[in-house]
């Protein structure tokens, strides 16, 4: 992951190494922040973002829920996307705005701080790895669950919620997985520690529902979208944990993953233990528009210049 050399913050572009905050910072004490990940392609006609509309739609979304303005209106914001994609000559990056409350006092009640917005551009490839997109990923799932209703909001991508997913992933790791696939409450199966996820059986392909306390990620509507568009039956619904042991295809979808197959799950292998014929499919479909190969016939790609 390579730094870029200017980050935009609250209005301007500052240099990399300049873009400090002071450790009274609430964000840092008490994880007051919401935030986006989002990608843009590299194309003929220079860098295109992914989904940029909505990724920024739910960044504010989240900002709603925590009871926080961002001092930027979102057009604002997709002008500074933009800006420091353009600044930073990238033909491809990882992009993350984050908004975060200051540092004008500590205690649990945030509203005293300051909201702050920023965006980080980077060079990032394959999140779980190169060999990752085809080979596919070992996971187990984890002992941590994704919380209960009434406990935090799922829905939101809110920066202390995610000491959950830093929890299962670090068990993963220590277990010998890539990743994890989490459990709801009730002991369904939820997402990965930053993912989405898909289970193929007979050629129909299940994901969890809103209710499985999972984030309504956005790769994960374009993916549900394509695999439709190609003819297969897509089911939102509740799945139990044993179903993952049993499945023909598992794959992870999110902005960093994009689409991850999974080849084993608690060391059981997953079909033939590589990437199934539907997965690739619909990867193969997902990564052509993506790289402008064929046309974008969602409208999901903004064009940076």
């Amino acid at each position: 992951m390579a730094n870029a050399k200017y980050v935009w913050m609250d209005g301007k572009l500052v240099e990399w190494a300049n873009a400090t905050v002071h450790v009274q910072t609430h964000a840092l004490h008490y994880g007051s922040s919401v935030f986006e990940g989002i990608r843009a392609y590299a194309s003929p006609d220079g860098p295109k973002v992914l989904f940029l509309h909505e990724h920024l739609r739910r960044l504010y979304a989240s900002a709603k829920m925590y009871r926080m303005e961002i001092p930027h209106t979102i057009e604002e914001f997709t002008a500074a996307v933009k800006q420091v994609v353009t600044a930073n000559e990238h033909d491809s990056c990882y992009i993350r705005p984050l908004v975060f409350r200051g540092d004008e006092a500590l205690g649990v009640n945030p509203r005293r701080c300051t909201p702050h917005a920023t965006i980080l551009t980077m060079v990032w490839g394959a999140y779980l790895g190169p060999e990752a997109i085809e080979s596919g990923v070992d996971v187990g799932v984890s002992s941590w669950r994704r919380m209960a209703p009434g406990v935090g909001m799922s829905m939101g991508k809110i920066g202390g919620q995610y000491v959950n997913s830093q929890m299962m992933v670090m068990e993963a790791l220590d277990h010998g997985y890539t990743e994890a696939i989490a459990l709801d409450i009730q002991g369904h199966v939820s997402e990965g520690s930053g993912e989405n996820i898909f289970v193929i059986s007979d050629g129909v392909i299940y994901t969890p529902p809103m209710a499985a306390s999972i984030l309504l990620g956005i790769t994960r509507a374009g993916v549900i979208k394509i695999a439709r568009s190609l003819g297969y039956e897509v089911r939102e619904q509740t799945i139990p944990r044993e179903f993952l042991y049993i499945a023909d295809e598992i794959f992870f979808t999110g902005t960093a993953a994009e689409v991850t197959p999974v080849r084993s799950v608690d060391k059981v292998k997953v079909g033939a233990g590589s990437r199934g014929p539907i997965t690739q499919h619909i990867q193969q479909t997902f990564f052509d528009i993506v790289n402008s190969r064929i046309p974008d016939q969602w409208g999901w790609l903004t064009p940076v210049k």
